[in-house]
């Protein structure tokens, strides 16, 4: 039998899978899934390629731009639902990988109340969102004729010699040429409570603001093969035994899951400048996410005389804790409406290296630390740019709408391809300025990749397109 030759501390083992998961872009993703911008709440902002902080005159205001509640005249109920779908087209070593996934859920329920004033206006509002979806999804299966694997990517760790891998002094005689395939399936949402409120503190001057308790969850499912198709090590004995003859198969299964709370606020001015143009601007402050994570590990081994081995998942599987604060983001809008036409532009400026991992429990000092210095030397500031179109037929009461949104990597390096972009579009009907129907589409594109250990030696190439669309209803009293 064999005896355990040696013992690294668990979290060491941990934080080495951690790193080892295929990635979307490059790394720090933990901390981007949280931090990048989401496609909003609203129907006809989404139509309007979000760009709604100049904009904002609707119970939606309290997540574009607090300010614009106070424009409301009419107490106002609104709610949504919406569809999203993930499509990834993969390339791995030639060969072309196809996955998606997608989700329907209640997308948003808000109710703005206009309270009487000597004179301004005083407007307070409460929703529930989904701010953001983390749906995703990832396969991939080609042949690595190179001399690199997991297998040996993990020998820092205990798992190929309790998997029969290894000989006693660490040594596999698994180096490379290997088929490897796998799949990631990811899915989750952002959650806001938001309580909302505005004043006109001078004539067509409006402040507003926003708490939001922020909730979700998270899961992603890794799962990773390597086979000996080729049958280059037929004969070979991984431990030095005659059952660990004829390496067939490895295989390492992830999960993490993340159970999300935390705390944001915004304020946000609104400037009616005549009857045509509004200005608006907003401070998002940083968002406070406490994350409980339980990452969880199994795997197994497989040779041609039949033997199996399977890791023990007590042993590498671990619950941490931590907060994730993404940075400030300042935005700034402008809108203009003439005979029923009205056009809108707006730029966030959003600064990716401020974020930061904070207050960890069972992660050591040292590796948050490092996680932090490769956010300030991997990411950047990028300027997020929405434009849209709004056109109403009165005869009809119907309105048709367009826009544009660009929302640059965060990485320092990536070229314009890894930047997502999308066209959207949606239509809305008002009946006697009571009953609002609205229908909002987005679609977006973009490329990425993903190691799967090391740098560029088992690398997934992934061209990327989503769809999402909002389905909304609005009743004013």
């Amino acid at each position: 039998m064999k005896s355990f030759y040696s013992n690294f501390a668990k979290l060491t083992i941990i934080l080495g899978l951690l790193l080892t998961q295929v990635s979307y872009t490059q790394n720090v993703n933990d901390a981007l899934r949280l931090g990048n911008t989401g496609l909003g709440i609203s129907a006809r902002a989404l139509g309007m390629g979000n760009s709604y902080i100049g904009l904002s005159d609707d119970a939606s205001a309290g997540y574009y731009n607090p300010a614009g509640l106070g424009l409301l005249k009419r107490m106002e109920f609104s709610g949504g639902i919406d569809y999203d779908k993930f499509n990834n087209s993969t390339t791995f070593f030639g060969q072309k990988s196809n996955d998606s996934n997608s989700k329907t859920r209640l997308n948003r329920i808000s109710l703005a109340l206009p309270f009487p004033t000597y004179q301004g206006s005083l407007v307070l509002g409460v929703s529930y969102h989904t701010t953001k979806d983390l749906t995703s999804a990832l396969k991939f299966d080609g042949f690595n004729s190179g001399n690199t694997s997991m297998i040996q990517d993990l020998l820092n760790t205990d798992i190929p010699y309790d998997l029969f891998l290894t000989d006693t002094s660490n040594n596999t005689p698994i180096n490379g040429s290997l088929n490897q395939s796998g799949s990631i399936l990811s899915s989750g949402s952002i959650n806001n409570w938001a309580f909302s409120g505005a004043v006109e503190i001078y004539k067509n001057v409006f402040v507003g603001v926003n708490l939001n308790v922020i909730s979700g969850t998270y899961n992603s499912n890794n799962d990773y093969y390597e086979e000996d198709t080729h049958a280059i090590y037929q004969g070979e004995t991984a431990a030095g035994e005659p059952q660990t003859r004829d390496f067939t198969t490895f295989y390492l299964s992830r999960n993490l899951d993340w159970d999300i709370s935390g705390w944001d606020a915004k304020v946000g001015i609104l400037f009616q400048m005549n009857k045509f143009a509004r200005f608006g601007a907003t401070v998002q402050f940083p968002r406070y996410h406490t994350i409980k994570e339980t990452f969880t590990v199994n795997g197994n081994s497989e040779f041609g005389t039949g033997t199996s081995y399977a890791l023990d998942q007590t042993k590498y599987s671990d619950q941490v804790k931590y907060d994730i604060v993404t940075p400030f983001e300042l935005g700034a809008g402008f809108s203009f409406n003439t005979a029923g036409l009205i056009l809108s532009g707006e730029a966030t400026l959003i600064d990716y290296s401020q974020m930061e991992f904070s207050k960890a429990e069972g992660l050591s000092t040292q590796y948050v630390a490092s996680l932090n210095k490769d956010i300030n030397d991997l990411l950047g500031a990028v300027l997020n740019l929405n434009a849209g179109i709004e056109y109403t037929i009165p005869s009809f009461g119907l309105r048709i709408r367009g826009g544009f949104i660009l929302l640059p990597s965060a990485y320092k390096n990536d070229p314009s391809e890894f930047d997502k972009k999308f066209f959207t579009a949606g239509i809305g009907f008002l009946t006697d300025q009571t009953i609002g129907i609205d229908i909002g589409y987005a679609h977006g594109w973009w490329k990425t990749f993903g190691d799967n250990y090391s740098s560029n030696v088992s690398r997934t190439y992934q061209d990327i397109t989503t769809d999402r669309a909002i389905f909304g209803v609005t009743y004013r009293f």
